[in-house]
């Protein structure tokens, strides 16, 4: 990850290859934001001038390179990024608009080696803001390939000007930004330090969940999953528990070894927990965990297999956000599930038509092969619900359904508690997460009535992604507060990167849980 210092010297002392200024939309045309005035200076207080006569008009999205002036600038290139619409005069940029600023504007210096980000930080929460879009957007997944082209400092060094674009992806293989300097923020203020900590440590494990999703299943098999996260739980002073196929079989995990008996790497249910010594507060975090989805027996038609590597994209989420908690030492205990199955195609899979006997010790009849995911946090919910957390969350990429009704930016939210739903919805919006509260009507449970069995893993096609939601309520204690969080639709970017999300995996649902453990460690969880 990129490196971070934060400084509140001048954009005109900083020695770095690049300094990063914004610059916002009004009605009077693009102005320089505040964090830019003495950049301004340096080119006679006409760099909006010189940006809008390149094309440059302040909207979202919008990078403009620049040669810094022969005089006044240390840095030899300046980054103008778009922040949209100018805030009234008392009125200051929303954290979001700077992350997404930030991001955007590090994505672009991909191969640079420093970045001196100018931008509005006008107080702790923007120093934070800046700092996570920065690191975010400085995101490189680069494990596979054989070398990661570094001429990008190249580029932004280049003494020509450059007209303005919109935020796009270029499928970029250069390095990463190198280093992330903060102007603006004080290293020496209890709050701007914080504020920047908690970023790096925020964007260091979106990062270690990206990095999981992006790994291709041949790498990542439940197994080799459960191995990472006991290296983490090493070094972060974690607790932890892997049970294997054998204790799968003994503990009854029907739901678990049913998806991943058709596979020869064998499931894995991983316990890893953070535990505070003054903590009032305890919160589970369960997470689908299907290293790759064939679909089973109900196999996936062609075009739809490519991408299911990210099908595990739940447990990357809390599997970082519990160790997000224990770096961040927050005052809550959070225990995080994994479910971690292949659900693959064999002589041994699990048949449409066959009964399952879950960890709960209902049974499900299983239906369609290919809704695999229910069945295994099915068993992992009810063995959370065990320990009487007062709180548990899953995060999972459910369903097809939840994407056709919000689209590839927004997860839904569902819950048992229409307060906690809200707080969840809030909570998620705060941290940069779109997401949307969906109802569960009580109608759609009776698709899912068998003739055989307690329930059957499917129902109603209309209504899916609240039918799955309908399904997991089943398998968790009535009395705890429970929610649902189906990330299908952002987990896994397929278009091109915007903001500071990345092309492939994105860690969706990471910071949103680590909200929710924040919340908790406060005592505020409804």
């Amino acid at each position: 990850m990129s490196a971070l210092t934060l400084s509140t010297s001048s954009p005109a002392a900083q020695r770095a290859d690049v300094v990063v200024v914004g610059v916002a939309k009004s009605a009077k045309g693009p102005v320089v934001a505040l964090g830019g005035e003495t950049v301004d200076k340096a080119y006679g207080g006409k760099l909006a001038a010189t940006l809008e006569a390149l094309g440059a008009g302040g909207s979202e999205g919008e990078t403009t390179k620049l040669p810094a002036p022969s005089a006044g600038l240390k840095a030899p290139v300046v980054l103008a990024v778009g922040l949209g619409e100018a805030p009234g005069k008392h009125e200051s940029y929303d954290p979001e608009t700077l992350r997404r600023a930030a991001g955007t504007a590090a994505r672009a210096l991909a191969g640079t080696k420093k970045a001196a980000f100018a931008l509005p930080v006008e107080d702790a929460a923007a120093v934070g803001a800046v700092t996570e879009g920065a690191l975010l957007g400085a995101y490189s997944f680069t494990t596979y390939r054989s070398s990661a082209a570094d001429g990008g400092a190249k580029g932004a060094n280049s003494k020509g000007a450059k007209g303005a674009k919109k935020d796009e992806d270029k499928d970029d293989a250069r390095a990463p930004l190198a280093e992330v300097a903060v102007l603006g923020a004080k290293p020496r203020d209890k709050a701007h330090k914080a504020a920047a900590e908690r970023a790096e440590v925020l964007a260091a494990e979106v990062a270690r969940a990206r990095d999981l999703i992006n790994t291709p299943s041949n790498d990542l098999t439940p197994a080799a999953f459960a191995a990472q996260a006991k290296e983490a739980a090493k070094e972060h002073s974690l607790d932890i528990e892997v049970l294997d196929e054998t204790a799968l079989t003994k503990g009854g995990y029907g739901g678990i070894l049913g998806v991943g008996k058709g596979s020869e790497n064998p499931p894995r249910l991983v316990r890893i927990a953070h535990t505070h010594p003054k903590a009032k507060k305890s919160v589970a975090l369960v997470g689908k965990g299907i290293t790759y989805d064939s679909g089973g027996i109900s196999l996936k038609p062609v075009g739809h297999n490519e991408t299911m590597k990210c099908d595990m994209s739940g447990a990357a989420a809390v599997f970082a956000a519990v160790v997000t908690a224990a770096r961040l030492g927050l005052r809550v205990n959070v225990t995080g599930w994994l479910a971690l199955a292949e659900n693959m195609p064999s002589g041994s899979a699990t048949r449409p038509g066959d009964v399952l006997r879950m960890y709960s010790g209902k049974t499900v009849e299983v239906l369609n092969t290919d809704a695999e995911g229910r069945l295994v946090l099915a068993d992992a919910l009810t063995r959370a619900c065990e320990e009487s957390p007062d709180a548990v969350v899953d995060v999972a990429t459910l369903t097809g359904a939840m994407v056709l009704a919000l689209g590839n930016r927004t997860f839904g939210v569902l819950s048992n508690d229409d307060d906690f739903r809200s707080t969840l919805h809030e909570l998620a919006e705060d941290a940069g997460e779109a997401s949307w509260p969906m109802p569960m009507p009580t109608h759609l449970r009776k698709g899912m009535d068998s003739p055989v069995a307690d329930i059957s893993n499917i129902g109603e096609r209309p209504g899916g992604g609240l039918v799955a939601g309908l399904f997991l309520k089943e398998f968790v204690d009535e009395d705890v507060l429970w929610a649902h969080l189906d990330i299908a639709g952002p987990a896994f970017n397929e278009s091109g990167a915007f903001g500071y999300t990345p092309k492939g995996g994105t860690g969706s649902g990471v910071r949103t849980l680590v909200r929710l453990a924040e919340r908790a460690a406060a005592g505020e969880l409804p």
